[in-house]
C-alpha cells in the first residue's frame, strides 16, 4: 500500500496539523517507509504459531496485604507546627 498526498492531507487535517510543500513530501515518504517496514510482517511464516498472550510464563508474587500502625496519632501530631487536638490544622485552600 502507498499513500498519496490526498491521504497526507487528511491525515493531517484529523491531526490538527499543517505542512508546507517540502514538509508534506518529506512526510509522504517517511510514512510510506513505515507502511513498507510494516509490509515486512506479510512476508514472515506465521503457519503454526500461536498467538503470544504474555512474554514469559512467570506469575506475580503478590504479598498478603495485612494493614498494621507503625505510629500513633498522638505520635504523628507531636511535631506538626499547628494542630487541633487530633488534627493537623493547614492554611484554608479553598475560596
Amino acid at each position: 500500500m502507498k499513500l498519496d498526498e490526498k491521504t497526507v492531507n487528511k491525515i493531517a487535517s484529523l491531526a490538527k496539523l499543517e505542512f508546507n510543500g517540502e514538509e508534506k513530501e518529506a512526510i509522504l515518504q517517511d510514512m510510506n517507509k513505515m507502511l513498507a517496514f510494516v509490509g515486512k510482517l506479510e512476508e514472515v511464516d506465521t503457519e503454526g504459531v500461536e498467538p503470544l498472550i504474555h512474554i514469559t510464563d512467570e506469575t506475580n508474587i503478590l504479598r498478603e496485604d495485612v494493614a498494621h500502625t507503625d505510629i500513633t496519632q498522638k505520635e504523628a501530631l507531636k511535631n506538626a507546627p499547628k494542630k487541633d487536638s487530633t488534627y493537623f490544622k493547614i492554611p484554608k485552600v479553598i475560596k
